[in-house]
């Protein structure tokens, strides 16, 4: 690990802790307290509000906030006179940072780290939040010595209103992550709207779905490629584009390490040029699967070099030191992450100049790598915090190596043996260089991801090796992140295990054995351990988690330090512990084939199904689950058997194709070529009772799905619409929609991708004072004609 700059100073109470992030704020001048009741006490005995802040060890933004104000001894004064500060690292206690988040999402809008939260210390309920704040005034946004009086004042002066701010937001919290949608009738139309939905949010020209900043959303990916073998001719074509243009794009892409391996967290742009420089064990984890299925799926040696890349990379540089287990076998896993910064430069370890690779390649291949990564075109990146700094370049292919050594006019083999060769000088050249800190905690759902990817891998290549890794780190966590209970721990570091273990954590440990009883076959026949762990964990997780219906707590009943107990059905960057739970029981039930796990899967698809109805793609985790449910070889019927009847419609449809929304387009057709953008005009009538979810429907609209113009089918053209504010809606008015009548102006651009009779799309959800219609799809009247 990196020193702080205040390394010498002396220690506070984080010194005890063992998460790195706390560690690395251990010698502020801030008192810091770790989350728990001693700080809780003080808090109240001082009658003073918590500052709560919370990060991560290797958040670019959080690392700023600390240097800017934490190390600042007049800031720090400040902060232990009015506040009692807690600091928490979100991976080590994601529970506390999935309410703070959504209360910062609730007052911002938005959401981020580090966070900052101003809590009143009898219920820990929130009453002001935001982000990142600089020490001076700028772009409006106020410094953090101004909020911290600011926040001060209120809680002497307007304690009453103060108060009543936070119970308002904690319910606004409450509604958000704690809500259990009732079982609702759910089938193949979920699917649909889910895979149209996605279709219509995909980037034509880049892939991905939506704008800069652009992530590669795994759990879509694996969505469409379990989904695409059961869909009509073209819906599979239109799917199959959407993976390929998505899968090599990223693949080519600044945010995948071609010399290292491995993808960093996000792309800051929209053509995945110049990453986020992090990278994250649960990213690499799920593209590692994500592309092992995709190179099976395609027949695509290409993506399985993709897995071979990440899981190389994750062998070389996140593999945790083996620990040795009392029967003297040797067992080792993996660590979380990897820092955006070195030196206080975010990515100086991956960026490259012309004259650097030349130094490390000389000759012929310096020229050709130079070329190939496009360093010759100049650079492509400058550090915007340090913009006095050199510029230099993120290394970037063109193309998928094969059309590179087409135009090259070499072979293919040729061609990736020269790039290979390349790659392994430069990253001896640049182990060299000074490294990124490594964040050295496990974590079990992490881990658990992992284990899954290389044993899928393992089955993939036919290859031991991969096996015997996910075997070691299976067998770390049982050895090592248990307690005398066999009950999972969270955390591991240097020897020790912390943090009772989250339902997401016995979700993705469940999942792992079960991907390593599958792929034990062909390489052991020791592997009843895995089968008879998961079915231990997943007893436990009911006890402790469930609810005995299928309904499945984020925590556990009795933690007594958290204002709601959260029950999350989102799938984000990593899919939810319920959706994930609900995939384990499934695979538990195939492994054991006893129809009470058939049951107790049931009974968790039953549970979801509320969040499916109200959201196929926010629960899009889940709705693939449905779809393994449906298609199910075994017992469907068994599965489904629970999934409610549909309910009869509260007012009849005047007609079977009834929408609340009529579309008009000002042209039947409009003409686009390669300099002459097309241009037309949408106006939406919404039927009197009813609304429509904004496109930015904001924090309140993450479950449904937002108003989107795009391509439903076909390429050669990019799609821009220019989207009204919505309205407020809704308690608090954290929902924006559209009520009676809006006008889009629409704007239509050819793009690099051959023509295929592009057909655009209008995907839009309607509601009702009450209750929400199933997301649509309208396919709009309007021919495109290109030119050129």
């Amino acid at each position: 690990m990196q020193d702080s700059p205040g390394q010498d100073a002396a220690p506070n109470r984080l010194i005890s802790e063992t998460s790195p992030y706390l560690l690395q704020h251990a010698h502020n001048p801030v008192d810091w307290y770790p989350w728990g009741p001693e700080a809780f006490a003080a808090a109240r005995a001082r009658s003073v509000p918590i500052f709560l802040s919370i990060g991560y060890s290797t958040c670019y933004w959080c690392h700023v906030m600390e240097r800017e104000s934490f190390e600042s001894p007049a800031i720090a004064a400040i902060m232990n006179e009015r506040f009692v500060c807690i600091k928490v690292d979100r991976e080590q206690r994601p529970d506390v940072d999935d309410l703070y988040m959504a209360a910062t999402q609730a007052y911002t809008g938005s959401g981020g780290w580090p966070m900052s939260v101003f809590l009143e210390p009898e219920t820990l309920r929130p009453f002001w939040c935001g982000t990142y704040f600089p020490t001076e005034p700028r772009h409006g946004i106020p410094s953090f010595p101004q909020v911290l009086e600011g926040m001060s004042r209120a809680w002497n002066e307007q304690r009453g209103q103060v108060l009543a701010q936070s119970e308002q937001l904690a319910e606004v919290v409450r509604q958000y992550v704690a809500e259990v949608a009732e079982p609702a009738h759910v089938g193949a139309s979920q699917i649909e709207v889910a895979v149209s939905t996605l279709l219509a949010q995909l980037d034509r020209t880049h892939g991905g779905f939506g704008g800069a900043p652009k992530f590669p959303q795994p759990a879509y990916l694996d969505f469409l490629l379990s989904v695409r073998a059961s869909l009509d001719d073209d819906a599979r074509t239109a799917v199959d584009h959407a993976l390929r243009l998505t899968l090599d794009r990223m693949a080519i892409g600044g945010i995948r390490d071609h010399v290292g391996g491995g993808f960093h967290r996000y792309a800051v742009d929209a053509i995945w040029l110049v990453p986020h420089f992090e990278k994250m064990l649960y990213d690499n984890a799920q593209l590692a699967s994500v592309y092992a299925r995709a190179a099976e799926v395609f027949e695509d040696a290409e993506y399985r070099r993709v897995v071979r890349d990440i899981l190389d990379y994750v062998r070389r540089e996140m593999m945790l030191d083996a620990e040795r287990a009392p029967n003297g076998a040797v067992h080792a896993g993996f660590a979380s992450a990897q820092d955006a910064e070195v030196n206080h430069r975010e990515g100086q370890n991956y960026l490259w100049t012309i004259e650097q690779v030349q130094a490390a390649l000389g000759g012929e291949d310096g020229t050709w790598a130079a070329h190939v990564y496009g360093l010759d075109l100049g650079t492509n990146f400058r550090d915007p915090h340090h913009p006095d700094d050199a510029a230099s370049n993120v290394l970037r292919l063109a193309d998928r190596p094969e059309a590179l050594a087409t135009a090259e006019g070499v072979s293919a083999e040729d061609s990736l043996a020269r790039l290979q060769r390349v790659n392994r000088k430069l990253l001896e050249a640049r182990i060299r260089r000074e490294q990124p800190m490594r964040d050295d905690k496990a974590l079990a759902s992490w881990n658990g991801l992992m284990i899954t990817a290389f044993a899928r891998a393992s089955s993939l290549f036919d290859d031991r090796e991969l096996y015997d890794v996910a075997e070691r780190a299976a067998r770390f966590v049982l050895e090592h992140m248990t307690d005398d209970e066999d009950r999972l721990f969270r955390v591991w570091r240097q020897g020790k295990s912390s943090t009772p273990a989250f339902l997401e954590d016995y979700a993705a440990i469940i999942t792992a054995l079960l991907a390593l009883h599958r792929a034990a076959p062909g390489f052991t026949a020791d592997a009843a351990f895995a089968r008879e762990a998961a079915a231990h964990f997943a007893r436990l997780a009911e006890a402790e988690f469930g609810d005995g219906e299928g309904v499945y707590h984020d925590t556990r009943a009795e933690q007594n330090d958290l204002f709601v107990r959260a029950r999350s059905t989102y799938d984000g960057a990593v899919p939810s512990g319920a959706s994930t739970m609900l995939h384990a029981l499934i695979d538990l039930a195939e492994a054991t084939n006893d129809p009470a796990d058939i049951r107790r899967a049931a009974r968790a698809l039953r549970a979801m199904s509320g969040a499916i109805a109200r959201g196929p793609v926010p629960a899009i985790n889940a709705t693939r689950a449905l779809h393994r449910a449906i298609t199910h070889s075994q017992w469907p019927e068994t599965l489904l058997a629970l999934i409610p009847e549909p309910a009869a419609a509260p007012a009849p449809p005047p007609n079977a194709n009834f929408t609340p929304v009529e579309v008009f387009a000002s042209t039947d057709r409009v003409r686009v070529a390669p300099d002459e953008p097309g241009e037309i005009h949408l106006s939406l009538r919404i039927a009197e009772g009813y609304h429509i979810v904004a496109a930015d429907p904001g924090p309140a609209g993450s479950e449904l799905v937002p108003l989107r113009v795009g391509l439903v089918a076909g390429t050669g053209v990019s799609v821009y619409a220019d989207y009204p504010e919505g309205e407020p809606f809704g308690e608090g008015g954290e929902l924006r929609v559209h009520f009676r009548e809006i006008a889009l102006r629409i704007a239509i651009e050819r793009n690099a991708e051959p023509p295929a009779r592009p057909i655009l799309g209008l995907t839009f959800q309607a509601c009702t004072d009450t209750e929400c219609l199933l997301p649509q799809t309208v396919e709009l009247d309007v021919a495109i004609d290109l030119d050129g």
